[in-house]
């Protein structure tokens, strides 16, 4: 027999309010579930929250919103629409190329990309047509993949995953998929340099993600305004609306544990929570090497997790300055003069040098929200080594503040924004990790090489304990917003299954826009 749970509702305790466990919270309390979810920060959100200095407003973490899509499908499944809750900027162009010696835009309409290619790249624009044409089979292919739980080794046979398996460009890298359309190096890296939000290296970076900088040129790249952290606070509210209980300021010590039953979790205040189920959103080796006794972990052990292949880190300036910058793209990436050096200094824990790639963020550009008039917010990331390397950040902080500057002094049109600074933030990688609980301070949690994939990664339906799901990017699909959108799906619809409780299944593919 089916269990309603308006008979008795199931209850679910999520650790962590990070996107992922708040979608997790909209979805199950749309559908019938007792849901309490427990945040130690004083603010929702995890990385994807609203960091504020004085009377400016920078996200933490993402600030690219890409597959809209699948963002209104779950606001549908929470019985809502998302435009009630968010106000969405479509941006044209979606960031500058910055490369040493010429500056690119990156167009939303193909035709205008094309042009634009054609410009700094003589004969290239041919590239891009088939670049659309054969990455559009490989995200229709590969895209259900990414929908489903790989929590079995049969899962590995699946239909789905069968028919995507001619597609996953076995082998190669995403640098060496890119060469099949293009022969210039740096329209290649304009194309590769996304798998930074893997927190990888293009060299390295499986192929099939080919499906990043297609689905950014085909579906387009989007500003929330009031910034991407309104996602979080969105969930929040349907979750709230349908009758879920957030707790901020209320950090969670440890998960319950009857036997290999997870049974509910222990605040650190002591107070014992008792549930149906336990869903961790909490960064996935932080939860595991705090949330749990070693002696009760086989397969995800502390001392194994130190194995595994980890994400690179960022270092962060957040600046608050007195004037505008309208004449800046949004998004502007800023690559190093040698890319390839720098990528494989950051792989090898080794000190950033003087030549850095940088991203930033003028979101006062699109949004005047974010700063007083007349002034701008401008959210700064390098790619630096993770906590595995031996850089000591209290030392080597400055030194670094002062190499992005001097980038966006000499490379931008920002020129010296020194003296215009009235709020600043830094945080390091060590601040990553202590202060945000980021295991290694790797801020894309583990690399999603081909050997923590699908079955090899995390599974959503843990499988350390029974009663206790995965979501974020620790699991399954991995990191970056859509696929923690998904991870929140996939878990939330396993709960559904166990107690058979009726749920919506994930719909086809929008068609693109191009």
């Amino acid at each position: 027999m089916s269990f309603d749970p308006r008979d008795r509702k199931r209850h679910i305790a999520i650790v962590g309010a990070g996107p992922g466990g708040l979608a997790t919270a909209m979805l199950l309390a749309q559908r019938g579930f007792r849901v309490q979810v427990f945040e130690k920060q004083d603010v929702i959100g995890g990385r994807n929250a609203e960091l504020r200095l004085g009377e400016y407003s920078f996200d933490l973490g993402p600030t690219f919103l890409m597959m809209k899509f699948l963002l209104d499908e779950l606001f549908v499944e929470g019985g809502r629409r998302s435009s009630d809750y968010l106000q969405f900027h479509r941006l044209d162009p979606m960031y500058s190329l910055n490369f040493p010696d010429k500056t690119m835009l990156a167009r939303s309409d193909p035709d205008a990309m094309k042009a634009e290619i054609e410009k700094h790249f003589p004969s290239e624009s041919a590239g891009f047509d088939r670049f659309l044409r054969r990455e559009s089979l490989r995200f229709e292919k590969l895209y259900p993949c990414l929908q489903q739980p790989y929590g079995t080794l049969a899962s590995l046979i699946s239909p789905t995953l069968l028919a995507a398996a001619p597609h996953i460009a076995a082998g190669r890298s995403l640098h060496n998929v890119l060469a099949d359309y293009f022969r210039s190096e740096e329209l290649r890296l304009a194309f590769t340099f996304q798998s930074k939000y893997l927190g990888m290296s293009p060299w390295d970076c499986p192929g099939l993600f080919t499906m990043i900088p297609y689905t950014e040129h085909a579906h387009g790249v989007y500003h929330v305004m009031g910034g991407l952290c309104r996602i979080s606070q969105a969930f929040a509210e349907v979750a709230r609306e349908e009758g879920a209980e957030i707790h901020t300021s209320t950090p969670v010590a440890r998960v319950l544990l009857d036997g290999r039953r997870a049974c509910g979790v222990e605040l650190a205040s002591g107070e014992k929570i008792y549930c149906d189920d336990v869903v961790l959103n909490a960064d996935f080796g932080h939860a595991m090497t705090m949330l749990f006794d070693e002696k009760d972990l086989r397969r995800h052990k502390p001392s194994n997790l130190r194995k595994r292949k980890f994400s690179c880190s960022t270092f962060m300036m957040y600046l608050g300055l007195d004037r505008e910058y309208d004449d800046v793209e949004h998004h502007t990436i800023v690559f190093a003069n040698n890319y390839k050096k720098n990528i494989e200094d950051i792989s090898h824990g080794r000190s950033t040098s003087e030549d850095m790639s940088v991203y930033i963020r003028n979101s006062s550009k699109t949004d005047p929200s974010s700063a007083p008039e007349g002034h701008s917010a401008l959210y700064i990331l390098a790619p630096v080594a993770n906590n595995t390397s031996d850089i000591n950040w209290k030392e080597y902080s400055r030194q670094c503040r002062e190499y992005v500057l001097r980038i966006l002094r000499k490379r931008t049109p920002y020129g010296d924004v020194t003296p215009h600074i009235r709020e600043e933030m830094i945080l390091t990688p060590e601040d990553w990790e202590k202060q945000h609980s980021v295991f290694l301070g790797a801020t894309f949690n583990m690399a999603h090489s081909w050997d923590q994939m699908l079955y090899l990664r995390p599974h959503n339906k843990f499988e350390e304990f029974s009663n206790c799901y995965l979501v974020g990017g620790g699991t399954h699909p991995g990191s970056g917003l859509p696929t923690i959108f998904e991870s929140a799906r996939i878990s939330a619809n396993l709960i559904c299954e166990q107690y058979e409780v009726p749920y919506p299944v994930a719909k086809p593919l929008e068609p693109a826009l191009v």
